[in-house]
């Protein structure tokens, strides 16, 4: 038996790294595809796009497991059906569920796996994209001139260059306008030739112009718009140093980003949680209090004191009886307290909202940590007893079938993530919902695999069809 769970195992090992890293490669793509231009033009060195590329194939990972054991264990049970070594276990006595067992005890670790990934690095490695793929798309595109456009990249300065020489360096035809004492276009430099050139820090572009011409119109008078003396320089050759500083990729403080929901293990999680439950209650019991001592007591005081002011009787109806300026009173002190105490109301419920809608998420990232690893058994469960049933190996017929429970599996994923977010339901429904879905058609899988039934079979659906229409015709 050792020798026979061996060999099932052997043949699930290569299907499954195959289809792992073809997932992960698939995931990483819709990723490069998604963020495509905002690494263009941006001069990001290798050392920063490696970072990037690795930290996030290690998020595609619980995108990629699921669908790897989906589509590995078909695989593997279609080839040993389709080469009839299914049938010849089962000659021998097997039943189909003790053939899987080696297998479900592979998946069971491969579950506790992604559990610990889940719960223990992809948290860290989604601070560390994350954080580096703020900094990427927050950093400026590296300088680049076009022949004939005005570059504005570089702070106080307009730049246009008639024309590029292929070197990138030399430059012709070039015009400066020079804003930084913020007057307006009055300083202006032409020149015929320049060549640029960075400082081995990259911080500083020199740029220097041959042949050229520098004006400066001189306002001594602002006020006097009718003069406008004029300075203008001829030069053979200046140099003109650029602050690079701007461009260079600053890196965000990491510690930033650590509130956010996916960048926390379950322990974190529930601590944050446990604090918005105590936020929340604390929040309950001071609003009450609050309102009554900041709103509702104004209104005593205010009536409180109208009576003391009254040197007759207290009237039966107590307004009526008021001068019209106090009246008038009464009602814009009246009006001011309910404004402000409806702004408070608000406010508060406002707040509770906001901390309602992040309770929600760190619910959702909660029970996402636990989805991962029982979604791997569910379609391990649908996979082995498909390919049992399709006996069909390689990537053809099992890729499509794969393909479309993934979808199912991934839409009712999407779906039920996002019903949870918005609070439409709890989030344990909305992250269970796919799980839930297909757990049934794993138990029905199985159970016809394990009874030789042919599902795909169309007789197999037609004949009970006929044999209704006969009985009718007899009758």
């Amino acid at each position: 038996m050792k020798t026979l769970h061996k060999f099932i195992i052997k043949s699930y090992i290569g299907p499954f790294i195959l289809t792992f890293f073809i997932a992960m490669f698939f995931f990483f793509m819709l990723f490069i595809f998604t963020y495509i231009d905002d690494f263009i033009g941006k001069g990001l060195g290798a050392g920063v796009l490696s970072k990037l590329f690795f930290y996030y194939s290690l998020t595609t990972v619980p995108m990629a497991l699921p669908l790897a054991i989906l589509l590995s264990s078909l695989m593997t049970f279609g080839n040993l059906g389709e080469h009839f070594e299914l049938t010849a276990m089962k000659s021998a006595g097997l039943s189909l569920q003790r053939i899987m067992l080696p297998l479900f005890a592979f998946t069971v670790i491969l579950s506790v796996m992604a559990f610990y990934f889940s719960n223990n690095i992809l948290p860290y490695t989604n601070l560390k994209a994350g954080s580096l793929l703020y900094d990427v798309r927050e950093s400026k595109p590296a300088l680049l001139f076009k022949d004939g456009v005005f570059n504005n990249s570089i702070e106080g300065f307009s730049i246009r260059v008639g024309k590029v020489d292929k070197d990138g360096k030399t430059l012709h035809e070039i015009l400066i306008y020079d804003h930084r004492a913020m007057q307006g276009n009055n300083i202006v430099m032409r020149s015929e030739k320049g060549f640029m050139e960075q400082t081995p820090d990259k911080l500083y572009l020199i740029l220097t112009l041959t042949n050229g011409v520098s004006y400066k119109e001189m306002i001594d008078n602002p006020s006097d718009v009718n003069t406008h003396p004029l300075v203008r320089d001829k030069f053979e050759q200046r140099t003109i140093r650029f602050d690079l500083s701007g461009f260079k990729m600053n890196r965000t403080d990491e510690e930033l980003f650590k509130s956010n929901a996916q960048m926390m293990n379950l322990s974190q999680l529930n601590q944050a949680v446990d604090s918005l439950l105590i936020k929340d209650e604390i929040r309950k019991t001071t609003f009450e209090k609050n309102l009554k001592q900041s709103y509702y007591s104004k209104t005593g005081e205010m009536f409180s004191k109208i009576e003391k002011s009254k040197s007759d009787s207290i009237a039966t109806d107590f307004f009526a009886s008021l001068p019209k300026h106090q009246k008038v009173n009464v009602i814009e002190t009246a009006l001011n307290i309910a404004r402000s105490a409806k702004a408070y109301c608000e406010s508060v419920a406002s707040d509770m909202s906001y901390d309602s809608f992040n309770k929600s998420k760190l619910n959702v990232e909660w029970h996402r940590k636990l989805t991962l690893s029982v979604a791997c058994i569910v379609l391990f469960f649908i996979g082995a007893p498909l390919g049992a049933i399709i006996r069909k190996g390689g990537l053809g017929m099992p890729m499509v079938v794969s393909i479309l429970f993934f979808l199912l599996f991934h839409i009712l994923s999407i779906t039920g993530e996002k019903l949870a977010k918005e609070e439409e339901i709890p989030a344990y429904q909305g992250m269970w919902l796919a799980t839930m879905v297909l757990l049934p058609m794993g138990i029905y899988l199985t159970y016809k695999a394990t009874s030789d039934s042919n599902l795909f079979n169309i007789d197999t659906y037609i004949e009970p069809i006929k044999r209704i229409f006969k009985s009718k015709r007899n009758q």
